[in-house]
């Protein structure tokens, strides 16, 4: 595997956990780094706590599997290792927390830092009898640690989501940028994000049901496409961790009311919700009343709105609307109103790298 020339990051000053860690009253623990280094290189692993040296080098064994073994003396609290390319490049992103007596697996990357965005422009459905472009970001270790699996995001109005050239309004919502960066500081566990254009049947695709003065109610067509069509192909593709624990439905506006709808119907399929400014207007404001006794419901919903511009963004209803979720208990919410944000991918764009920090937090990657 080639590896490309990459920078150094130097540990986090506090520990911030990314690998498994069991507790026990030892003194060690067993750490296992899951690396291709590649003949003739190695991996060795820096550890401390807030107040310990971090100077000293641990050197790991290789393992059948390109795993790399070390037992590690843990000293205190708040302990926490790094592993290090050839003892020179660290690894990108924070420390990894170590418990003594446990055991902790990490999957490291050291020389990429930004993930890759492809598109398929014409990804067929037999389901609607239309092709629509779909793009994947894979996140900045995906082809540099092959071990790897990952969640997986599935975002609607595809066209906003990555580049403000091709978003309608000329503002994207840097999907791909609040990734990166959340992948470097430890924010936002690394995903792939599936984002799925819109095309002239928006407005019907992403509606539970018909409202009075706009039509649409074919969200079951288009859900269906997205289940029975696109998942399987993706999770058969990339390497994805595919149950519900791990599968995000992302949208706003009308795509956040099918985020909603998704969770209420497919939460077996989609145990991540994420709805930024949902319409919660549609159909006299059929969501509220809906999501009192939804069929199924999701591990985690996450809700939010402004409180300006035309209608105030829906934020009374959204309100409504949170309060109905908030009440269930086996149900984790975070709601959150944006003072003076308005409706559109300005304020979306601020709002995704907490929406995703949350939806994805406690989900962390792991290995095949």
């Amino acid at each position: 595997m080639a590896l490309a020339a990459g920078c150094s990051s130097a540990p986090e000053s506090s520990a911030a956990g990314q690998g498994s860690a069991l507790a026990s009253s030892s003194s060690t623990a067993q750490v296992r780094v899951h690396y291709p280094a590649g003949y003739g290189h190695r991996i060795t692993l820096h550890c401390g706590g807030d107040s310990d040296s971090w100077n000293q080098s641990i050197a790991a064994t290789w393992t059948t599997g390109d795993v790399w073994t070390a037992s590690v003396p843990v000293s205190g609290a708040g302990f926490a290792c790094k592993p290090l390319y050839d003892d020179t490049t660290w690894s990108v992103g924070p420390n990894y927390a170590v418990t003594a007596g446990g055991s902790a697996d990490i999957w490291p990357h050291f020389f990429h830092t930004t993930g890759t965005i492809d598109q398929i422009a014409d990804w067929h459905s037999n389901l609607l009898n239309d092709d629509r472009g779909v793009w994947i970001y894979e996140p900045p270790s995906y082809t540099e640690n092959p071990a790897q699996v990952y969640p997986v995001v599935y975002m609607q109005d595809g066209q906003n989501l990555f580049y403000d050239e091709d978003s309608f309004s000329g503002v994207s919502w840097n999907v791909g940028g609040a990734m990166d960066q959340g992948a470097s500081d430890g924010s936002i566990p690394e995903a792939i994000i599936i984002g799925i254009d819109n095309d002239d049947n928006r407005t019907a695709e992403y509606t539970p049901v018909a409202d009075p003065d706009d039509g649409g109610g074919s969200a079951d067509a288009y859900l269906a496409f997205v289940v029975q069509e696109l998942k399987p192909q993706i999770d058969a593709k990339l390497r994805t961790v595919p149950d519900a624990a791990h599968t995000a439905i992302v949208g706003s506006s009308l795509g956040a009311l099918l985020s909603l709808y998704a969770g209420m119907t497919d939460s077996q399929v989609f145990g991540l919700v994420g709805a930024l400014s949902p319409s919660t207007w549609w159909d006299n404001n059929w969501v509220i009343g809906a999501s009192a006794s939804p069929a199924t419901l999701p591990q985690r919903l996450y809700l939010d709105s402004g409180n300006t511009g035309e209608d105030d963004d829906d934020v009374t209803l959204t309100a409504q609307l949170a309060q109905v979720w908030q009440a269930k208990t086996n149900v984790q919410v975070d709601y959150l109103v944006q003072d003076g944000a308005s409706h559109g991918e300005t304020y979306w764009r601020q709002r995704i790298p907490g929406a995703l920090s949350f939806l994805l937090a406690g989900v962390p990657v792991a290995g095949e």
